[in-house]
């Protein structure tokens, strides 16, 4: 446990102990709640080797993008590749692995990861190349793929609101990914854009309990909007 009060000073300290080949858990959907300074700091570090576990890698330029920039990446496992040239220029000149897994399968396997659960069994992706070199097995007539559950060295978390014990409020879709990665970090660090002393957050509200948040802190958001759609008057 890190002690009561989560609060650190500085994205030094949210990130320390950092080291090269260590696995990152990034929350975040596209470019929605993502922990973009915590990534920002990933990138200052000049940590090498990286294995990121996250629903996509950014964009060219912002996210975890900036960490494909740097070189810092090894693996990717994602359900996305998105938009990002140059993760698809990493994967086709063999620079870079990538692990496409299945959206509701990525996210329960980070689940699992959390709560304990070694391993479990999916109908998602039999028959196909994501089944490939897996155990198959059959329940009630039907084919199901072992997959194995994740867990990672550090969770990158963004979340809106938190008291200084480490309760977390995330905004409304920005809670994607963000509370399962939270959970299965041996070191969990989380960025807010609020903290409030302790008894201002209503428990029901909580999405993150303080049990699972080892490193807290409060910084200031680009919020890039990755697609925008505009629409003429009158249409």
């Amino acid at each position: 446990m890190a002690g009561l009060d989560k609060r650190v000073g500085s994205y030094a300290q949210a990130l320390d102990g950092l080291t090269d080949g260590m696995t990152l858990l990034a929350g975040g959907f596209g470019l929605c709640g993502i922990p973009e300074n915590l990534i920002a700091e990933v990138r200052r570090r000049q940590v090498q080797g990286l294995t990121v576990v996250s629903n996509n890698c950014g964009v060219d330029g912002f996210g975890l993008g900036l960490l494909l920039e740097t070189r810092q990446v090894r693996k990717v496992v994602a359900s996305y590749v998105g938009e990002n040239a140059l993760f698809e220029q990493q994967v086709l000149s063999g620079e870079l692995e990538v692990e496409l897994t299945p959206q509701g399968t990525l996210a329960e396997k980070v689940r699992a990861g959390g709560a304990g659960i070694p391993a479990f069994y999916t109908a998602t992706g039999y028959g196909t190349p994501v089944a490939a070199g897996k155990e198959v097995r059959q329940f009630a007539g039907k084919h199901y793929v072992l997959e194995e559950a994740i867990t990672g060295d550090f969770a990158l978390i963004k979340g809106w609101k938190a008291d200084w014990y480490g309760n977390v409020i995330y905004r409304h879709t920005a809670q994607n990914f963000n509370p399962l990665m939270a959970t299965a970090g041996r070191i969990t660090v989380v960025e807010v854009e609020e903290i409030v002393p302790p008894g201002e957050l209503p428990p029901a509200a909580i999405h993150t309990p303080g049990i699972y948040v080892d490193r807290l802190i409060v910084g200031q958001f680009e919020k890039r909007i990755e697609q925008r759609t505009l629409r003429a008057e009158g249409v």
